[in-house]
Formats: structure tokens, C-alpha cells, sequence
């Protein structure tokens, strides 16, 4: 990644489950690529040094073993960037709403 994106960082299904069993627990390197037998270590790795650069998964080391842990602050930013749609949706319902009574009456 060039920048430093949240979104594009969660975009990915794979980061999303990584994130999400890291919510859980503290696992070690080896622990996740188990998790995901279908995907190569390497690429696995790939996924957690994007998290990495991002923000949402620290690592620190315990003897030779490397573990990770959820950091879901960057998180912030992606509920208070949907937070304003949330708004808007739920005044156009309310607004349907109010519409819906005015034509139909209460019921």
C-alpha cells in the first residue's frame, strides 16, 4: 500500500478475518497462517504487515515467537466516516416515515 489507508486496509476479506480473530486473542505468526490453509505464509505475512502499517494489529515479541494483537483505534476513523451516511439514511427514513402517516394516516 503507498498510503496509509484504513479503507483500503479492511477491504480485503482475508485482513477482515485476521482482524477479527485477533479481537479474540493474542496469537502468534504461525497461529494465523494456520488459520487460513487455503492462503500461502508468505501471503498471509503480507496481510499482516498491511495491518501492521495501518494500525490494527500490533506485534511484539515473545522469545522467537512474533504475537499479534488487535489495535483497533484506526478503527475510529472508519465508523465516524459512515457514522455521517448513518445520519443521513436515518433521516430519510424518518423522513418516509413521517410521509407514510401524512398520506396513510395512523393505522
Amino acid at each position: 500500500m503507498r498510503e496509509k489507508d484504513i479503507f483500503k486496509a479492511i477491504a480485503d476479506p482475508t485482513r477482515r478475518q485476521i482482524i477479527s480473530l485477533l479481537t479474540q486473542e493474542a496469537m502468534p505468526m504461525n497461529a494465523i497462517a494456520e488459520r487460513f490453509p487455503d492462503i500461502s505464509r508468505p501471503a498471509v505475512s503480507k496481510h499482516v504487515k498491511v495491518l501492521t502499517d495501518i494500525g490494527l494489529i500490533a506485534v511484539h515479541k515473545d522469545g522467537r515467537e512474533r504475537f499479534c494483537h488487535a489495535s483497533l483505534e484506526p478503527l475510529k476513523e472508519v465508523s465516524e466516516w459512515v457514522s455521517q451516511y448513518e445520519r443521513f439514511w436515518n433521516q430519510k427514513l424518518d423522513n418516509l416515515g413521517d410521509y407514510l402517516k401524512q398520506k396513510y394516516g395512523k393505522k
